[in-house]
């Protein structure tokens, strides 16, 4: 219910007469007199915004200004539902006034989401009269027992889904249905009860349970939003483990009119924690949730001020055998580093120990270090080191979120990183065209969704492979499925754009080139060229160009053409979509509409950008 979420207050209406209570709440749903408060929701992984839960609360001078009264009288009054809908209602509206950014995060009982499809205006009235798209508003089920269970709650879910609107299970982890709820609805956002989330940096129970839960999610593709979060040491476990979102007081408090992105300290401090590994990892060590970032290769290293001697630099390598580098750092921007190795070579020379030990170290120190944001990816940082002047791949390198300094990373670390992705890649890769298989391209995708980025899946797939396999042999559609793989690489620029196999005869194509359509239609043009110059050269010899015959999936035989190639693409704009999963099923839709076209055919899926164009 809006107003609710983790809010526990006296019962300051129990001294009131029910009469009085029945008056004054008249008089609040008369007169609208609800007031709206926003709480943020944090990307934990990202250090930005992702929304705002609406919450209410009734008029200060009253004894329902508080939302469990105000709930807790209407339920009795028999107006539950009415004001939920008063409730939404007037969220929407204050939350379009204030032009606040990203998702905003509605409670509703199961009876009152099943109820409002009956309503005249309902929801979709609501968003209108607002001037809110669907894709903006995610409905919070929130725990209660009641008639609605079931079909009709699905189907509501269901029919709103379909016209845009997303879904949470609220306070998962409080009541005995939320799990069940979670297999019915499947809904894009989890968000964990508050008592999961108390202590849970020193709570291995809890941990165990967080960690689970989140396993569950990428299963379903939904994200896990972590509520009450009060601790500065509970939050950072969330981050560590790689929680998606967060929200509690010590992130924000819930007010009528909250800023317009993170407070600076907050955003600040998840930079330097957001990415970090889920689980422990030795530096180096390749984390399989990604194609490696130097993050991976921190090394939490102390660094100096400028000012310090050089005589306490070399003090420090005496007493401190295991670095080999010391970063010189002045108000938290790195501007050099001593090499162990550099300065024990200058004060083996004459005189100068006596000269530079009580001078500053900014003046021996090497004032052209190798520097790297934590989210630079591994095979970037390992050309930036080969080309830096006199470096090569042999000393350590600093790390820095935002420029400002971290700690550091060594050359061996790096070499094993890279080691260790190749292996990854080869265990991903299909054994029969190399391309990436399906765990890197969920990944991949869930990066550029991550980030942000606009890009553009393409989905490949071959028309009439099935009979041309079974009349020609297994080995000769091999080899036009290796054919596909190639046209399909030569068709990307690799800088930019992503190819992985997804297994068979079908290709998933991540474009972020301005000029995709172009390069999807040239390899349409291409297509049949391809495959009838392969099979004069290497086939069994024939014209194939009015067909051949098989039989088709219930046994009769038809005539087919030779393998044609359909292509449906779904342009992804920030915001659209929530999960790789999500996209992976509108690039597969598309793709069958594509086949319905027959032929060499392109179907471009333009309603998502045709519900964004109208937001801007």
């Amino acid at each position: 219910m809006p107003g609710t979420a983790h809010e526990v207050y006296p019962n300051a209406a129990s001294a009131v007469p029910p009469v009085a209570l029945r008056n004054q709440l008249d008089d609040i749903l008369s007169g609208e007199r609800l007031t709206p408060v926003f709480q943020p929701i944090a990307r934990i992984r990202h250090a930005t915004l992702l929304g705002y839960e609406g919450l209410i609360r009734g008029p200060d001078d009253s004894p329902l200004h508080m939302p469990e009264a105000l709930f807790r009288a209407a339920r009795a009054a028999g107006r539950g539902i009415e004001l939920e809908f008063a409730c939404c209602r007037a969220i929407l509206r204050r939350f379009a006034a204030l032009g606040l950014p990203g998702k905003l995060f509605l409670n509703i009982s199961p009876v009152a989401l099943v109820a409002s499809r009956d309503d005249h205006t309902g929801p979709p009235g609501w968003l209108a009269q607002a001037g809110i798209e669907p894709r903006c508003v995610v409905f919070e089920i929130t725990e209660q027992h009641d008639e609605s269970e079931g079909r009709h709650l699905i189907e509501a879910v269901a029919w709103y889904r379909a016209i845009g609107l997303r879904f949470a299970i609220d306070d998962l982890g409080e009541g005995c249905s939320s799990l069940g709820r979670w297999l019915d609805l499947r809904p894009e956002f989890i968000k964990t009860d508050r008592r999961l989330v108390r202590g849970i940096d020193g709570d291995p129970l809890r941990q165990q349970f967080i960690r689970s839960l989140c396993d569950m999610a990428r299963v379903t593709g939904a994200q896990v939003v972590a509520e009450g979060i009060e601790t500065e040491d509970e939050l950072g476990y969330l981050a560590e483990q790689g929680i998606s979102c967060g929200q509690g007081y010590y992130i924000a408090r819930p007010g009528p009119a909250p800023a317009g992105a993170l407070a600076p300290e907050v955003a600040h401090w998840l930079g330097g924690r957001a990415a970090r590994p889920a689980s422990p990892l030795s530096p180096g060590e390749a984390d399989p949730s990604d194609d490696g970032r130097a993050l991976r290769l921190l090394r939490r290293a102390p660094s100096v001020e400028p000012t310090v001697s050089n005589l306490a630099v070399s003090e420090f390598f005496h007493a401190n055998p295991q670095w080999h580098t010391i970063p010189v750092v002045q108000q938290g921007i790195p501007v050099g580093v001593i090499t162990r190795s550099a300065l024990i070579e200058r004060f083996a020379q004459p005189y100068q120990r006596e000269i530079f030990g009580g001078k500053p170290c900014s003046l021996i120190m090497d004032d052209k270090p190798v520097i790297a944001d934590m989210n630079t990816s591994l095979t970037a940082l390992s050309r930036q080191l080969i080309q830096a002047d006199g470096y090569g791949l042999v000393n350590d390198f600093i790390i820095t979120s935002s420029g400002r300094y971290l700690g550091i990373g060594t050359s061996q670390d790096l070499l094993r990183a890279l080691n260790d992705l190749q292996i990854l890649a080869a265990r991903h890769a299909n054994p029969l065209t190399q391309l990436p298989g399906n765990v890197p391209i969920g990944r991949r995708i869930q990066r550029l969704l991550d980030q942000r980025e606009t890009f553009v899946a393409c989905y490949a797939d071959l028309n009439h492979f099935k009979p041309f396999n079974d009349v020609f042999g297994y080995q000769r559609g091999d080899e036009i499925i290796q054919l596909t793989s190639r046209l399909l690489a030569d068709s990307i620029d690799p800088e930019r754009d992503f190819l992985g196999h997804i297994g068979g005869d079908d290709f998933l194509i991540l474009f972020r080139s301005e000029d995709w359509e172009a390069r999807c239609r040239a390899v349409l043009a291409d297509f049949p060229g391809i495959v009838d110059g392969h099979m004069r050269a290497s086939g069994p010899g024939g014209d194939f160009s009015q067909g051949y015959m098989a039989e088709d999936r219930v046994g009769h035989r038809r005539c087919y053409t030779l393998p044609s190639l359909s292509l449906g693409a779904v342009r992804v704009e920030p915001g659209a979509y929530d999960s790789h999963h999500q996209i992976a099923r509108a690039a597969t839709e598309a793709k069958a509409q594509a086949k319905k076209q027959g032929g060499n055919a392109l179907f471009i899926d333009r309603r998502k950008a045709a519900r964004l164009s109208r937001i801007v």
